[in-house]
C-alpha cells in the first residue's frame, strides 16, 4: 500500500484532532461511481466516509458505499492512504477499489440531503477533468480545492499503478 501526504498552506505543524474515512473507487464500461451535489454547483466525490467504533476499514468502506449509493461492493485490499494536514487535523483517506455485487437500499444522512446528494454513473474522463481542475478553486473554496487534489491524487496513483502493472 502508498501512502501520500498532503500538507495544506494552513497546516499548523501539528495535529490535536484525526478521523479516518474510506472510499471506493468503482469504475464500469468506463463510468465511475462518484457522489454528486446537485446543491453545491455540481460538486463530485469519490463515495466513502467515516471509519466507525468498532469498524474495520473492509467494514466501514462497504457500509459507506451501501449508505451512500446503495450499491453493495466487494472491496479490494486497501491500496493507498492519503494524509492530509490542515490547521490542526489529520485526515486519512483509505482509498479501495470495489465491485458491485449487489443493491440495497440507500441512508443519506441530514446533510448529504441538504446538499442534494445522488450517486450518479459519469464517464471516467469527465470526472478526471473535473477533478484536475482543483486548483482553480485556490482563491474561492479551499475545501473542494482539497479535496478535489485528493480524489485526483487517488485515481491518477491507483489507475496509473493498474496500468503500469498490465491491469485493468
Amino acid at each position: 500500500m502508498k501512502t501520500i501526504d498532503i500538507v495544506g498552506k494552513n497546516y499548523f505543524g501539528h495535529w490535536k484532532k484525526e478521523r479516518t474515512a474510506c472510499r471506493a473507487i468503482i469504475i464500469r464500461d468506463g463510468k465511475i461511481l462518484v457522489t454528486y451535489e446537485t446543491k453545491n454547483d455540481g460538486q463530485y466525490m469519490i463515495p466513502g466516509g467515516g471509519l466507525e467504533e468498532g469498524e474495520t476499514t473492509d467494514e466501514c468502506v462497504v457500509r459507506e458505499i451501501i449508505e451512500e449509493t446503495g450499491y453493495v461492493i466487494k472491496p479490494s485490499s486497501c491500496l493507498l492512504q492519503i494524509n492530509e494536514f490542515y490547521e490542526d487535523w489529520k485526515f486519512i483517506s483509505l482509498f479501495f477499489l470495489g465491485e458491485v455485487v449487489g443493491e440495497a437500499e440507500v441512508h443519506l444522512t441530514k446533510q448529504e440531503e441538504e446538499v442534494g446528494m445522488e450517486c450518479r454513473w459519469e464517464p471516467l474522463s469527465e470526472v478526471m477533468e473535473a477533478f484536475s481542475h482543483h486548483q482553480d478553486y485556490a482563491e474561492t473554496d479551499e475545501m473542494r480545492r482539497g479535496m478535489y487534489y485528493r480524489e485526483y491524487t487517488a485515481l491518477t496513483t491507483i489507475l496509473g499503478d493498474m496500468d503500469n502493472s498490465g491491469e485493468a
